[in-house]
């Protein structure tokens, strides 16, 4: 007696069906929105500045390498490669992909480095 009552309840309120499907996607559809712009966007935007960052580095540049090694470019070896004088005759060769950051020639050092 109670079972088919409640079967009669859920079967009138389901009736209308597409619109309940779309109310309960909303909110994650309104919570995709807000990480693609607090997150997905803003990211992107920083791995294309970064991407011509390491695509304009000119022989005399001072760069810092991912492991923290910093030195000036000596030579532009091809797209992939540099070659970085890191002291006094020594030059080591690099790959661009592991180029953190590109500081101009005559930059001064930044504060706590």
């Amino acid at each position: 007696m109670f079972i088919t009552e409640a079967f009669a309840q859920t079967a009138a309120a389901g009736s209308p069906g597409g619109m309940d499907m779309i109310i309960q996607f909303v909110p994650f559809i309104f919570v995709f929105a807000i990480m693609w712009f607090l997150m997905i966007r803003p990211q992107r935007q920083k791995a294309k500045q970064h991407q011509e960052m390491i695509k304009n580095v000119r022989r005399g540049d001072t760069i810092v390498m991912t492991g923290g090694l910093i030195g000036k470019i000596a030579k532009v070896v091809d797209d992939s490669e540099l070659l970085l004088e890191v002291g006094e005759n020594v030059r080591v060769r690099v790959s661009r992909g592991s180029i953190a950051d590109v500081r101009a020639k005559g930059e001064p050092v930044k504060e706590g480095e």
